[in-house]
């Protein structure tokens, strides 16, 4: 469920909450192999399954496709009131703390860890993990940057 966020005054009171969970999202072959032809990321190790079940069970997911679901993943958790759109700034810092198996089911939680005024627009600082389901370590912890412009 969205969370709908009236102002900024009652975003920046949220600042340590979890603004949402997201639903799963399971990363199939198929997903693989398209990132790693979008990317030119062949390594063996996410698209060669023979090769990749004798070293660690399965192929896996890259690193950097876990990232990029970032925002489909968080798109719907909150929605500040009067935002007419919104940027990927960037990342303070991203770990990849935990492979992510073929067919593994990930999700995004989301902390909302700082609000600033920023360029004409509101700069937005969250701490997202991407958990996999049924393992207690995630595949990744990110702090994230967004800039969202109301109009």
């Amino acid at each position: 469920m969205t969370k709908v966020i009236k102002d900024i005054d009652e975003m920046k009171g949220l600042i340590g909450q979890e603004l949402g969970v997201s639903d799963w999202h399971k990363i199939d072959q198929a997903q693989i192999n398209l990132f790693a032809d979008a990317t030119g990321d062949h390594q063996w190790i996410h698209v060669d399954e023979e090769k990749a079940k004798g070293f660690v069970g399965s192929t896996i997911a890259h690193g950097y496709l876990t990232l990029s679901l970032l925002p489909m993943l968080t798109g719907s958790l909150y929605y500040l009131e009067g935002v007419t759109r919104g940027i990927n700034y960037g990342a303070n810092k991203i770990r990849f703390t935990n492979m992510v198996p073929v067919n593994s089911k990930v999700r995004a939680r989301s902390v909302l860890k700082d609000v600033q005024e920023k360029g004409g627009g509101i700069q937005v600082t969250n701490e997202v993990t991407m958990e996999i389901e049924g393992q207690d370590r995630p595949a990744m912890v990110a702090e994230t940057l967004t800039i969202l412009y109301v109009g």
